[in-house]
This record gives structure tokens, sequence and C-alpha cells, in this order.
């Protein structure tokens, strides 16, 4: 091998290794973003996982809501009834 050639030879390495650097750059930079968007998601997931807990938790009252209205609508009834 001449100098001029081991010379080429250093030069060429040496902008694959810049080229190698760049790809890993970017690589890195998308590897962060799609980390950062899972933890967005993640952090998305549990705010709708307490969101229908708490609906969950205020749906009770509704069902005794309707049985409370219908006792009361049966007793006046009756009452109307027995009035007469």
């Amino acid at each position: 091998m001449t100098p001029t050639e081991s010379a080429h030879v250093g030069e060429q390495l040496a902008e694959l290794r810049g080229e190698i650097r760049t790809g890993f750059a970017k690589v890195d930079g998308a590897l962060a973003l799609l980390v950062q968007r899972g933890d967005q998601t993640d952090k998305d997931i549990d705010e709708l996982r307490q969101d229908v807990e708490a609906l969950k938790r205020n749906r009770w009252p509704l069902p005794s809501l309707a049985a409370i209205t219908g006792c009361a609508a049966l007793g006046l009834t009756l009452y109307e009834i027995a009035a007469r």
C-alpha cells in the first residue's frame, strides 16, 4: 500500500465514522421521541382509568334514586286510592 492509498483509506474511514455517528444520533433522537410518546401514553391511560373509576363510583345512586322514585309513586297512588 502506498502512502497516498493509506491516506485515502484513512479519509474514507474518518468519513464513515462521521456517517455512523450521525446515524446513531438520528436513531437516539428517534428512540428518545418514542420513549417520550410512550410515557405520555401511559400518563393518558392512567388518567382515563381514574376517570372511569370515578364514573363507576358516582353511578351507583342512579338505580337507587329510580327505586325510591318508583316507591314514592306507588305510595302516592295507594294513598289516592285509599283516600277515595
